[in-house]
């Protein structure tokens, strides 16, 4: 009896062992690696290797550039050794992590029948009427026309034109090394037409280090999708003045021609408003030698706080915001005039402020008071206020004025406002810009994924950093083949892919779960479960190692 009992206990206690065992087993085996697979991060690969490439990017920023030869523009041995291509080259000295070379590849040819016909005419107008209307370019690219030094198509202490299109008119020279002056007459007139380096300094401003070239260079608008131009009239004395203006056919005159031939850059929407009440957050001061009042250059950033909390436009928008407004003073403080730094009336009586907008003063003649009694009816002159705000419109997309070589004509701008050639050196400043832009994003995002091991990459992001990628290699590419339209939606393209990955929600879930939070979630789950496995284990293992030091009994 008492042998079976011991027997029993043998056997319970080898039970007891097997089930201690099979529990650590089955915990070590298939419980850790399911909860590892379980609760680990899910991290989608990204191309870190090429992300890390792109901070090498070498831009080449080709400009193809036709030139054509009339007859006598250059000596007969010239023209026998057409046509043929001529490569200049050189790179942008900026600050900037980017390589940014302008290549301007020039190919001379003679010109066609119909284009010496042309060019033989009695002014450049004519020639661009007969010549240049029918003429289809592609997006970047430049013609320029070389005429007899002594031809009348231009006037005699002319010797180039730059026209609205992307055609320009050079006076040729009778010179044994014609063709190298030519070729630098040429390229300054290809770099006043499409690319400085003023254009990308002011493109890559957000950029560049605080220096000679980004200090004041902060001028243009952030290339954006969209952008969202509202038109405030403000009266802040309803009271005197009794306020008209047709902004609507304003509007559709004048900026909506403007606004269509910008649409390559971005996609617009007008909207006006009328504010009364409206009042500067600045007091005019009294000049007595004019019996009028003055705003201080000093005093005009004063002058946006108060009035932009009153617009409430850029609140609800997805897009930047370009206010224009129009302030008819009261009439306590009329006429009022906007000062210089040196004291002298401004001739528009207007100022725009960077990547805001622009506010003018129109002041009410004061012939209307003693005519009618108050309030007087005050009709605004749109053509007047309209000029002025197109200007200001153009500065704040960084279209200015190029600078032309010597003996340079310029034309006028075309009917909408804009030249051909003005928009295709704001596409060239945009792409760089979103290239680089898309660049710092990606770089920035996956520097932040590396040292941060619990953000959690999901296939959508993974998808939208590798198309951002692929993105800037293609616009990279296009424009180095000098195929701006491509290259600039590309750029887009990438810019928008790299912030909708480094924005997305999702990067944020796990961000804010320390370690310490894990082990106070998972240690009240495994530690009543892991306690009495460990203890069968160790006495298990001393009894094991006990049994094996216990001498054996010899007869």
């Amino acid at each position: 009896m008492a042998a079976a009992g011991a027997s029993a206990t043998d056997l319970e206690l080898v039970r007891g062992k097997r089930a201690a065992l099979f529990f650590a087993a089955v915990a070590i085996l298939l419980g850790l690696p399911l909860w590892w697979k379980t609760t680990e991060t899910y991290r989608a690969p990204l191309p870190y290797s090429q992300i890390s490439r792109l901070n090498a990017l070498q831009l080449r920023l080709t400009v193809p550039v036709t030139v054509v030869f009339t007859r006598d523009s250059v000596p007969l041995d010239d023209q026998l050794k057409l046509p043929f291509t001529v490569v200049h080259e050189r790179e942008i000295p900026l600050k900037y992590k980017l390589k940014i070379k302008c290549r301007f590849q020039k190919a001379y040819r003679r010109a066609l029948d119909h284009e010496e016909e042309a060019l033989s005419l009695g002014n450049v107008h004519e020639a661009e009427a007969v010549l240049f209307e029918p003429e289809k370019q592609a997006e970047g690219s430049l013609t320029v026309y070389m005429i007899s030094e002594h031809s009348s198509l231009l006037p005699q202490d002319v010797m180039s034109y730059i026209g609205p299109e992307r055609t320009a008119v050079v006076r040729g020279i009778m010179h044994r090394e014609a063709l190298n002056i030519i070729g630098r007459r040429i390229i300054q007139i290809a770099q006043a037409m499409s690319l400085t380096e003023d254009v990308l300094a002011a493109a890559l401003a957000d950029h560049l280090p605080e220096d000679k070239w980004s200090s004041d260079k902060r001028r243009p608008l952030k290339s954006s999708l969209g952008y969202e131009i509202t038109f405030s009239l403000l009266n802040p004395d309803p009271k005197s003045h009794d306020v008209h203006w047709d902004i609507e056919g304003a509007v559709q005159r004048y900026v909506q021609p403007f606004l269509n031939a910008l649409s390559a850059a971005g996609n617009f929407s007008v909207d006006s408003q009328i504010l009364y009440y409206a009042m500067l957050g600045v007091n005019p001061r009294f000049d007595p030698a004019s019996s009028s009042y003055y705003l201080a250059m000093h005093s005009l950033p004063h002058v946006i706080n108060p009035v932009e909390s009153r617009l409430g436009s850029s609140a609800a928008s997805l897009y930047p915001v370009l206010n224009f407004l129009l302030y008819v003073p009261e009439l306590a403080h009329s006429p009022l005039y906007i000062q210089d730094k040196d004291g002298a009336p401004v001739a528009t009586n207007a100022f725009h402020s960077p990547r805001w907008g622009g506010i003018m003063i129109y002041n009410v003649d004061p012939k209307i008071y003693n005519a009618s009694d108050l309030p007087v009816k005050v009709e605004v002159d749109m053509v007047q206020v309209m000029e002025v705000f197109l200007a200001q419109l153009k500065l704040l997309f960084g279209i200015t004025q190029p600078q032309v070589p010597p003996k340079c004509l310029l034309s006028g701008p075309k009917s909408e406002g804009l030249m051909t050639w003005e928009l295709d050196r704001l596409l060239w400043a945009r792409s760089v810009e979103n290239l680089a832009t898309a660049t710092t994003t990606l770089t920035s995002l996956a520097q932040l994924l590396g040292k941060i091991s619990n953000i959690v990459i999901k296939d959508d992001v993974a998808s939208e950093v590798y198309r951002a990628v692929a993105a800037v290699q293609k616009a990279a590419e296009e424009l180095a083949l000098g195929h701006l339209s491509s290259a600039f939606v590309a750029s887009q393209e990438a810019v928008t892919s790299s912030e909708r990955a480094f924005f997305d929600p999702s990067l944020l879930h796990l961000l804010y779960f320390p370690d310490d939070q894990k082990f106070a979630i998972y240690i009240p789950l495994f530690l009543p479960m892991a306690v009495p496995i460990l203890l069968s284990l160790v006495k298990i293992f001393l009894e094991t190692h006990k049994s094996w030091k216990k001498p054996e009994k010899v007869d």
